[in-house]
């Protein structure tokens, strides 16, 4: 089911500061699909928010009371091994103790021994953000990370719970198991625990050196197709050589043959990032080869309705992404972009402001905010946030010359000719052919 448009109702009430409204709808939300990752995570960020903004209002001696009999629950359900009733549990007493670490673990532990992994993952990462230093917290998130998909995040939880405590064996085992399972994974070969056997087996290696290789003839590649194809209708349940076709068929230029391998591999492991995001690139590829094919042969509407289908079908496609790296700005900030494609501006607005606090982003979400309030017409604030990205950056580059341009523009629609003048013959200064920059400088101020 696609809860998007629930969530993006939960994030907008978020961003108004609607604490209690968000918190109910978060509440639904993971009532009705409780591995629902962004709708928990979600929901951590509200209270956490509400809980700030109350000041710890009611005292602590009055919360840790309000919230004894669910927490007493909770343990007692888990003992008894009822997990998701346990998860429920320690929701109730979360509302009013939100930064509660010990209680934040134990939700974590017990969505994932309910098998919701998508939720474990989102309550670790937030429980790892309240409590920097808590080697557990960090242990546990890595885990998570590792168990879907995400390496190089896993990776960096367990180097920080070797900060916190560099004497964890659990931690400097699983480091090291990681970093040799990544090593493993980059050789390429799917079966590095025969890797003496492929050594000694010359044919063996001389495809595993091929598959190394970038570019592969289109007959080598139908000599690997065939193989693989009589690999697989000997195991037609290994996700593996389902992901291995892909790879052949995208490479052969037939992504929908790909697609179709890809979203097999996806029906065993549901979790996968890089699957998903596999399956969300073959997806365009496909889209944008039928835009192609209608353009060429002369059909503008289809060409037309094909786009519109490959906008909305990012939007999804990253919804999804996000939904599965819920602390990825990064991704939060490519999702924007795609919903200021789709005209979604309120959309795209949520998720800048989500991300826009992450240093690695920071300057193009402040820029792609400036453009959503620009496009609501709320001017003030366009300028506010054009001005801060263009701080930021150098002051010459495109980027900077289209703050300046759009700059000028909100002055101009502002009734001030000068000022929007001022913006212009900084670009005039460095790029006479910029746009209708020219034809602007000719038009005598006012």
């Amino acid at each position: 089911m696609d809860f998007s448009k629930q969530i993006q109702k939960a994030e907008e009430a978020l961003r108004r500061r609607n604490y209690d409204f968000a918190v109910e709808l978060y509440r639904q939300l993971i009532d009705l699909d409780p591995n629902q990752g962004e709708a928990r995570g979600g929901l951590r960020r509200t209270l956490r928010k509400r809980h700030e903004q109350d000041g710890g209002k009611g005292g602590k001696l009055l919360r840790a009371m309000s919230g004894a009999l669910p927490l007493s629950r909770a343990k007692a359900l888990q003992k008894l091994g009822k997990h998701e009733a346990c998860a429920r549990a320690l929701e109730d007493y979360l509302v009013t103790n939100p930064m509660d670490v010990e209680a934040n673990l134990l939700l974590g532990v017990s969505l994932e021994q309910a098998g919701h992994f998508l939720s474990a993952r989102a309550v670790y990462e937030f429980t790892a953000e309240i409590a920097p230093r808590n080697p557990e917290a960090l242990k546990r998130a890595g885990a998570m990370m590792q168990r879907t998909g995400d390496h190089p995040r896993a990776l960096e939880y367990y180097e920080r719970a070797l900060e916190a405590d560099p004497r964890d064996q659990e931690a400097l085992k699983a480091r090291k198991n990681l970093a040799a399972e990544s090593a493993l994974s980059k050789s390429n070969s799917s079966a590095v625990s025969h890797s003496r056997e492929l050594i000694k087996d010359k044919d063996r290696s001389r495809e595993l050196e091929r598959s190394k290789r970038l570019v592969l003839s289109e007959e080598e590649l139908r000599a690997d197709l065939a193989k693989l194809e009589e690999r697989f209708a000997g195991s037609p349940s290994d996700p593996e050589l389902m992901v291995q076709l892909a790879d052949v068929h995208e490479r052969l230029g037939d992504p929908a043959a790909a697609l179709e391998f890809v979203e097999r591999a996806l029906s065993y492991r549901k979790d996968s990032f890089e699957l998903i995001a596999k399956h969300g690139d073959l997806e365009s590829k496909r889209l944008k080869k039928a835009v192609a094919r209608a353009d060429k042969t002369g059909k503008a509407d289809e060409a037309g309705a094909l786009e519109r289908e490959l906008v909305a079908h990012e939007v999804k496609d990253y919804r999804r992404r996000v939904e599965a790296r819920p602390g990825d700005a990064q991704l939060r900030l490519a999702l924007a972009k795609r919903l200021l494609r789709a005209d979604d501006v309120d959309g795209a607005l949520a998720e800048l402001q989500r991300c826009s606090g992450e240093p690695r982003v920071r300057d193009e979400a402040l820029f792609h905010l400036g453009q959503c309030f620009q496009r609501k017409g709320v001017l003030d604030l366009a300028r506010k946030e054009y001005e801060h990205a263009l701080q930021a950056s150098d002051g010459k580059g495109e980027r900077a010359k289209e703050i300046l341009y759009n700059l000028g523009t909100i002055a101009e629609a502002q009734g001030n000719r000068d000022e929007a003048r001022s913006f212009y013959v900084r670009i005039y200064e460095i790029d006479i052919g910029y746009r209708d920059v020219a034809a602007k400088m000719e038009t005598p101020a006012r």
